[in-house]
């Protein structure tokens, strides 16, 4: 886990995308709404409160959850849908997608698997023993936006890797 704060970078180097590629997820987190701030201003902004931490889980219960995920059913056409996703951001003309120009560096195999392992684990959280296309869509661009060097072309049209991915999971057939 790393965070990344996208103003400040004074002092801090970018990774190599073979060390980005590495994350599972990229997620993008913005400013809380005005209430879950008030909520960290009452409970932050005081210098002499103390606080304690409760566990909401055990190591053995984090084990046990990701042994379930590992059980969540995978149809084949799922699996020719993530592969399908990812192999179009390496050869977007075989899939009648108009965006090679725009990408440098498509997915890794890292990223088939990441794909993979967290369309159950997001059916895990919908409670249910099976991963649907629309599970796949969900957590893709999660998955798959620190795995897309966009080009020159695609930075100068202001085009990012969450557009590009958009347009995949747009034009893509969905099983």
């Amino acid at each position: 886990m790393a965070t990344e704060n996208p103003i400040e970078q004074e002092g801090t180097y970018p990774l190599p995308e073979a060390q980005v590629d590495r994350f599972m997820l990229k997620l993008k987190i913005t400013y809380p709404s005005r209430e879950e701030e008030r909520r960290i201003l009452e409970a932050m902004a005081v210098t002499s409160k103390s606080f304690t931490t409760k566990a909401v889980v055990t190591p053995a219960e984090i084990i046990a959850a990701r042994e379930v995920v590992d059980e969540i059913y995978v149809d084949e056409k799922i699996k020719d849908y993530i592969l399908s996703i990812v192999f179009s951001t390496r050869e977007p003309d075989q899939f009648k997608l108009d965006i090679g120009d725009f990408i440098r560096y498509g997915a890794s195999p890292r990223a088939s698997i990441c794909l993979t392992v967290a369309a159950r684990a997001h059916a895990f959280l919908n409670g249910r023993g099976y991963v649907t296309p629309q599970d796949v869509k969900s957590i893709a661009p999660d998955v798959m936006r620190h795995r897309i060097i966009v080009s020159y072309e695609a930075e100068a049209e202001e085009m990012t890797a969450d557009d590009l991915i958009t347009r995949i999971l747009n034009e893509l057939p969905v099983p």
